[in-house]
């Protein structure tokens, strides 16, 4: 490799069945702590409303909780829907973040509900219109960071002159030109909506224009990967993964399921539909071995000329999902020649 690819955890905190929230919050802890002792870059946490088996609902709550139970890993959001938010207010509570853990905050933004159109609503009325207007919401929460906002009438406080980097996040080409545009990080959700991945990533280094917070383009992928001692056992771990896309295009919410015997035979009782939404969404999934993953996981490097991964792995079983931690970072260490 000729650069160093740092890797990072994004974290549903999604509530396994026969669990609770409380136990979610607790595995996310041990998730998080063990990423830091690691090396691992970042960990973000994810905004969804009104998912009973989705945890993260006061993302900015659970941000705050992460970071005092770590030391030096960077603690974000992956991301904050900015439309279901004033900038004030975000630009408050990630301005108090940065104070409490200086250098560890990160701010990534998505204009998505992270819900369905009724929650929405009830969010917030004018949802719709905020996410028309979210190049203008992103540029007003830069002001509200600046130091140059503080001759303003509105002021954000403690927020003003604190260094949080905002990342635009997204699953579409409109996204990237976005981030391109203002010269932010891009970070693509591979782990769910990959299609347009490499198109997006292509436009956005073809139109970034340097800006004070970046000189070149950064880009991140999230991805899922999921990694066992042989492929077969990873192939079992990953049937929850799979489950739970099945449970998502079927509307049918249930808790993080346990892993099956077979994907194929999952895979085949599913809907020819449910199937072909299943794989397009599950298209940017790596599972295996640490061999199977340093193989999978450089090319797809080369290819995408990502700077950074990001890892999604929804497995059901907590002592799996810590051992996966340390066999992606293994496999990482030895793609860097670490």
């Amino acid at each position: 490799m000729i650069k160093t690819i740092p890797i990072s955890i994004l974290e549903l905190a999604i509530i396994s069945q026969d669990s609770t929230a409380t136990a979610t919050f607790e595995k996310t802890k041990e998730l998080a702590q063990l990423a830091d002792s690691l090396g691992y870059n970042r960990f973000w946490l994810a905004e969804h409303h009104n998912m009973a088996h989705v945890a993260s609902t006061a993302t900015v709550v659970l941000i705050g909780y992460i970071a005092s139970q770590t030391q030096t890993i960077r603690v974000g959001s992956g991301g904050i829907m900015l439309p279901n938010h004033a900038p004030l207010i975000i630009a408050e509570q990630f301005g108090t973040l940065e104070i409490l853990y200086p250098n560890r905050i990160d701010l990534g933004l998505g204009r998505a509900p992270g819900t369905d159109v009724q929650t929405a609503q009830a969010i917030r009325k004018d949802f719709y219109e905020q996410s028309q207007q979210f190049p203008k919401n992103v540029e007003a929460l830069e002001t509200y960071f600046s130091e140059d906002n503080s001759k303003a009438q509105v002021r954000a406080f403690p927020a003003e002159g604190t260094n949080v980097p905002i990342w635009i996040l997204g699953s579409s080409t409109e996204s990237a030109l976005l981030a391109a545009s203002k010269g932010l990080p891009y970070a693509f959700a591979g782990h769910f909506a990959p299609r347009q991945m490499m198109e997006a990533f292509r436009l956005y280094r073809e139109h970034f224009q340097a800006s004070k917070f970046l000189a070149a383009p950064k880009t991140m992928a999230c991805i899922n990967a999921i990694a066992a001692d042989t492929d077969e056992e990873a192939e079992i771990l990953s049937t929850s993964l799979y489950q739970m896309f099945q449970n998502l295009v079927q509307n049918n919410r249930k808790p993080l399921q346990p892993p099956v015997n077979s994907l194929t035979q999952l895979m085949n009782a599913m809907s020819e539909e449910a199937r072909f939404h299943v794989n397009q969404m599950t298209a940017c999934s790596f599972v295996g071995s640490t061999k199977t993953l340093t193989t999978e996981l450089k090319e797809f490097i080369r290819i995408s000329q990502v700077d950074e991964l990001m890892i999604s792995a929804p497995i059901y079983e907590h002592q799996a999902k810590l051992k996966n931690l340390r066999l992606l970072k293994e496999v990482m260490d030895g793609i860097n020649g670490i």
